[in-house]
């Protein structure tokens, strides 16, 4: 049997090799590309979130006061009435 001391340069080797071929193939084959979309009037959205004062982080939208308020009625009109999304800034 052989020793994991004899091994430790083929290991990391192959770490290093499978990083490398694994990131260039992420960054040439288009597998990812229709993840995000254009949004439509794109200019006139940012402009809104920039008049707004929206701080940087993650935000919910819409966004309920609490546990209590995920499940009233005017939540579920929101909800309906759309749209529903994460945004992060």
């Amino acid at each position: 049997m052989v020793s994991l001391t004899a091994l430790w340069l083929p290991i990391v080797l192959s770490a290093v090799v499978v990083f490398i071929v694994s990131s260039i193939l992420h960054m040439v084959l288009p597998h990812h590309r229709s993840d995000y979309a254009k949004l439509p009037d794109e200019d006139k959205l940012r402009d809104a979130i920039r008049d707004a004062g929206v701080a940087p982080g993650d935000y919910a939208f819409p966004c309920p006061a609490g546990p209590k308020d995920m499940a009233s009625p005017e939540m579920m009109e929101k909800y309906k009435q759309g749209p529903v999304g994460m945004m992060t800034v």
